[in-house]
């Protein structure tokens, strides 16, 4: 098998070709923006103090293991996909411009050639000129749902805007998704192998009428942090209040309300901080700071140290494909307490509690159950450890390959 990936961006620190490299399978890595490669090397050569903090982020685009032979990037979609991003009036025109982008990188790929590569890995929303292709000259395709369907994602923002109409700028959210939908039911007639990174996103697939019997269930998997990364910062025992994290843009659909209606109800006992930057409102990120303690967007290099500090991890999404926050608080020795449409790993009762969505009573309640027995806040941080030790970037690889080889 000769796999070639197509990929906008740096998902999971290119975590889908390193471990096709790794499996010496990977054919050709096909990307916008790469560190070390054409534009991308030219700019990041540049003196630091003359690039803008977006430029200066593209240095962490690399994956160490994949050999620059195998990487084609094309720098000048990557700027004009940035800058036609900026340049966006509309809900409706940022729509336009990502279906573009991937339809461009599509173009870029088959212009290049995709030499003696027998199977294509594309992402939702970026695949539809390549899974045609595809399929015209049969190469298998694999096709990877990162998220919930455009129509599902749809419904729940609508129902939380409507909720909760002051906590982020409304906007036409139906001028966004509607280009998405068509394209998506497209690319999921096309796709030969449909990799979803948890329940929640397959069966948003299958009650669109989506094609099940394709479909293959993969979690994913992060970095197992050090000993010395999981020692808590202080022991979760003692009469001190609970520490409780979230990690991730402070949103809507993050379920921002529901941190706050549960920081609100605990205050006293449980001390809630967030990290991440803030998309909300001045009066949603008003009513927030209330009762969280909100530190913005940070270096990812500082995340670990906010781990440390928590006793718990909290992710009350109405959205996601597999929230990557939830494995790291697993792996760093936190229960997590989220809902099934985070699409987390967490197993329920054992190294967390899984909610209903907007179900603020059920949060409060899981937090108090681990504020007030501590031995529990003990078993099920020792648990997280021991289960997030099957949900590393290596086992997600092993996961990953079965499914496909299928």
């Amino acid at each position: 098998m000769k796999i070639a990936v197509a990929q906008l961006g740096a998902r999971m620190h290119y975590a889908v070709p390193r471990i096709f490299a790794g499996g010496g399978c990977l054919n050709r890595l096909f990307t916008d923006l790469y560190a070390g490669k054409g534009l991308c090397r030219q700019l990041t050569a540049l003196p630091s103090g003359l690039l803008p903090s977006s430029i200066r982020k593209l240095g962490a685009r690399q994956a160490a293991n994949i050999p620059g032979e195998a990487i084609t990037s094309f720098g000048l979609l990557g700027l004009r996909y940035w800058s036609r991003l900026r340049s966006a009036r509309s809900p409706r025109d940022t729509a336009i411009v990502h279906l573009w982008a991937g339809d461009e990188l599509g173009r870029l790929v088959l212009k290049h050639g995709l030499a003696d590569a027998d199977t294509l890995y594309t992402y939702n929303s970026a695949s539809l000129r390549l899974l045609q292709f595809a399929r015209q000259n049969g190469i298998r395709s694999l096709y990877e749902q990162t998220i919930a369907p455009v129509s599902v994602e749809l419904a729940l923002m609508q129902e939380e805007q409507e909720r909760w109409p002051e906590w982020e700028t409304t906007a036409d959210l139906v001028q966004f998704y509607g280009p998405f939908l068509e394209n998506e039911q497209e690319e999921w007639k096309l796709a030969d192998r449909i990799i979803c990174g948890s329940r929640f996103v397959a069966e948003g697939i299958e009650n669109e009428s989506g094609p099940a019997e394709r479909i293959r269930v993969v979690p994913y998997g992060v970095n197992f942090p050090g000993a010395e990364s999981i020692a808590r910062s202080h022991p979760p025992g003692g009469n001190r209040p609970l520490r409780v994290l979230t990690v991730g843009t402070v949103c809507l659909r993050k379920g921002a309300p529901y941190l706050a209606a549960a920081a609100r109800s605990l205050r006293g006992r449980a001390e809630f901080r967030a990290v991440g930057p803030i998309a909300l409102t001045e009066a949603g990120s008003t009513e927030l700071r209330r009762s969280v303690e909100l530190t913005g967007g940070i270096p990812r290099s500082e995340v670990a140290e906010h781990f440390r500090w928590a006793d718990v991890f909290l992710l009350p999404s109405i959205c996601e494909g597999s929230a990557t926050t939830t494995y790291e608080a697993l792996a760093h020795g936190l229960p997590v307490v989220t809902t099934f449409n985070s699409g987390s790993p967490v197993v329920n009762g054992e190294n967390g509690f899984v909610v209903p969505i907007r179900e603020v009573e059920s949060i409060i309640k899981s937090l108090e159950n681990l504020a007030t027995d501590r031995e529990k806040l003990a078993r099920m941080s020792q648990s997280a450890i021991h289960h997030s030790r099957s949900l590393t970037v290596t086992s997600y690889g092993t996961r990953l390959m079965s499914a496909i080889q299928e």
